[in-house]
C-alpha cells in the first residue's frame, strides 16, 4: 500500500478551525437517485463529479400561503424507528418528547398542552414515511419533525409543505434542500453537507493524505456529500483516487466489486459515505486488504455508529475517524434525555431534534397563531437578531413581554437563513477506540453565511 511522503503531505494541510462557506452552496448530484434506486455507479459518479465543480446556486425564499390555526399546537414526528437509520431514532424521539414535556410543564401553547403524535419514517425502501405523513396530516398537525434521512425527506416534502404544514428536520444534510421548492415551509436544524463535506475534506488532507478514495451511497445524501468532500479535497491540493467517487447501490447483495474497484486505485485514505450497510462494506474492505489497519478510514454522520456489538474484531476500527454535525450533548441535557429514555447510549441529533420543537413553539408564540404558515414566518425571527435566550421559559417570558428573541439552542446558535438553513453550525470530529466505539476528539465551528 502506497505511503504519503512528507513532501507530498506539505502540499496542502488545510486548517480546521472556523469555516466560512457560501450560502446556497453546491446542490449535490443533479440526478442522484434515492437510496435503493440502483443507479449505475459509473454514470452516477459522473454526475457527482459535475456537481462538485458547480457554482453556488442562486435561489430566493418562498412565502407560505397565509392560514389560521385552530389554537392547539400539534406536532408530529417522522423519525426512524425502523430502516437503515434506526440507530439514530432513540435520541431523536427522546429529544422531541423532552421538548414537548418542558413546553407543557411551562403552560403549553395558548393555555393548552402541545399535542405530540409520534411516527416512524422507515427508509426509502418502504412507504412507511408516506403513510405516517398522511396519518399526521389527517390529525391536523402544524409541524412535522423529520425525517432523519435526506432521501426520505425528499419523498414526503411535497405532501407536507403542500398541506401548509412546516417540515423541520433535525438531521437532513443534503445540500439540495437549500433551494428546494417548499412554499417557505421547510427548515432544518442540521447544517447542509456543504459544511460537513468541507470539514471532512480538510480533515483528511490535514491528516496528510492527498489521494483519497471515496465510496458513497447512491442517494441525494451520498452523492451530495461526496461532491462536497471532493471539492474540499481538491481545494486543499488533493485528488480523488481513480478520478471519481465510487457510487454504490445500498441494496446490492455484496460490495466485493466496488471494493475491488476502490482497491485498484491504491488510495492513501478512504472516505465511506453510507448508512447501516457500511457494516457489510467495512468487512469487505478488511478482506481485500484496504481495511483501517492498512488504509485510514473516515466515516460520516450516516455511518458513524457504535459497532462494539456488531461482530467486528476488537480493534478493527482503530485508525478510523468520523464527522458528525452537531454540538456536544451537555451533561445536563443528557441527564434530562435519560429521564425520558434511560436506555440511550448515544445522543446523535438529539440537540437538533430538541431545538426543532422548542423553536416551533416559540415561533407559534411570536406569531400568535399555530398554523404552519404563521410558524414558518417566525422561525427565522426567533433564531436571530433579538435578545439572546436559551431555556424555553426564559425565551417565552421575553416574547410575552414584547421583545424579539435570539434563541441559543442546545445544538448551537441555529440562526435560520431566509431559506430555512442554519447559518451557524458545529461539526464534531471523532475517532474509534479498541472496542469499536467512538470518542470525540474536537468540535469545529462553521458558518454558511
Amino acid at each position: 500500500m502506497k505511503r504519503t511522503t512528507l513532501a507530498r503531505r506539505s502540499v496542502a494541510v488545510a486548517g480546521i478551525s472556523v469555516l466560512a462557506l457560501a450560502g446556497c452552496g453546491d446542490s449535490g448530484s443533479s440526478d442522484g437517485g434515492s437510496a435503493g434506486g440502483g443507479s449505475d455507479p459509473a454514470s452516477t459518479a459522473g454526475s457527482t463529479s459535475e456537481s462538485s465543480s458547480a457554482s453556488a446556486q442562486e435561489c430566493e425564499p418562498e412565502t407560505p400561503t397565509e392560514a389560521e390555526g385552530d389554537g392547539v399546537l400539534t406536532i408530529g414526528s417522522v423519525l426512524p424507528q425502523t430502516g437503515n437509520l434506526a440507530f439514530l431514532g432513540p435520541p431523536e424521539f427522546a429529544a422531541v418528547q423532552l421538548a414537548v414535556n418542558e413546553i407543557n410543564e411551562n403552560g403549553g401553547y395558548n393555555g393548552q398542552d402541545v399535542v405530540y403524535l409520534e411516527g416512524d419514517s422507515g427508509d426509502t425502501n418502504t412507504d412507511i414515511a408516506s403513510s405516517t405523513v398522511q396519518r399526521l396530516l389527517s390529525a391536523d398537525v402544524d409541524t412535522i419533525v423529520g425525517a432523519a434521512s435526506s432521501g426520505v425527506s425528499f419523498t414526503i416534502l411535497d405532501a407536507i409543505t403542500g398541506a401548509g404544514v412546516v417540515q423541520i428536520s433535525p438531521a437532513n444534510t443534503a445540500p439540495d434542500f437549500t433551494c428546494a421548492s417548499d412554499s417557505g415551509l421547510y427548515f432544518r436544524t442540521a447544517p447542509s453537507d456543504v459544511l460537513q463535506g468541507r470539514v471532512m475534506g480538510d480533515l483528511v488532507v490535514g491528516d496528510g493524505y492527498v489521494d483519497i478514495g471515496v465510496m458513497a451511497i447512491d442517494d441525494p445524501y451520498g452523492t451530495g456529500l461526496a461532491a462536497n468532500v471532493r471539492g474540499a479535497v481538491e481545494a486543499g491540493g488533493g485528488s480523488i483516487a481513480g478520478g471519481d467517487p465510487i457510487i454504490y447501490n445500498p441494496q446490492a447483495p455484496n460490495y466485493s466489486a466496488e471494493v475491488a474497484q476502490l482497491a485498484e486505485t491504491n488510495p492513501e485514505a478512504i472516505v465511506l459515505i453510507g448508512f447501516d450497510e457500511s457494516l457489510r462494506v467495512i468487512p469487505e474492505l478488511i478482506s481485500q486488504g484496504i481495511g483501517p489497519s492498512e488504509v485510514p478510514l473516515y466515516l460520516v454522520d450516516g455511518n458513524l455508529a457504535n459497532y462494539s456489538g456488531d461482530g467486528l474484531e476488537p480493534g478493527a476500527l482503530l485508525n478510523t475517524k468520523g464527522t458528525l454535525p452537531g454540538a456536544a450533548a451537555t451533561g445536563d441535557f443528557r441527564e434530562r434525555l435519560l429521564e425520558v429514555d434511560p436506555a440511550l447510549d448515544q445522543f446523535s441529533y438529539a440537540p437538533e431534534s430538541y431545538d426543532a420543537v422548542i423553536m416551533t413553539a416559540l415561533a407559534a408564540v411570536a406569531a400568535g397563531d399555530d398554523s404552519g404558515a404563521s410558524i414558518a414566518s417566525q422561525l427565522p425571527a426567533v433564531s436571530r437578531d433579538g435578545t439572546a435566550c436559551s431555556a424555553y421559559v426564559e425565551c417565552l417570558e421575553l416574547l410575552e413581554a414584547g421583545e424579539d428573541i435570539d434563541y441559543q439552542g442546545v445544538s448551537g446558535p441555529v440562526e435560520f437563513s431566509d431559506l430555512g438553513d442554519p447559518t451557524q453550525a458545529t461539526i464534531g470530529i471523532y475517532s474509534y477506540v479498541e472496542d469499536n466505539s467512538y470518542e470525540n476528539e474536537s468540535y469545529v465551528e462553521g458558518s454558511l453565511d
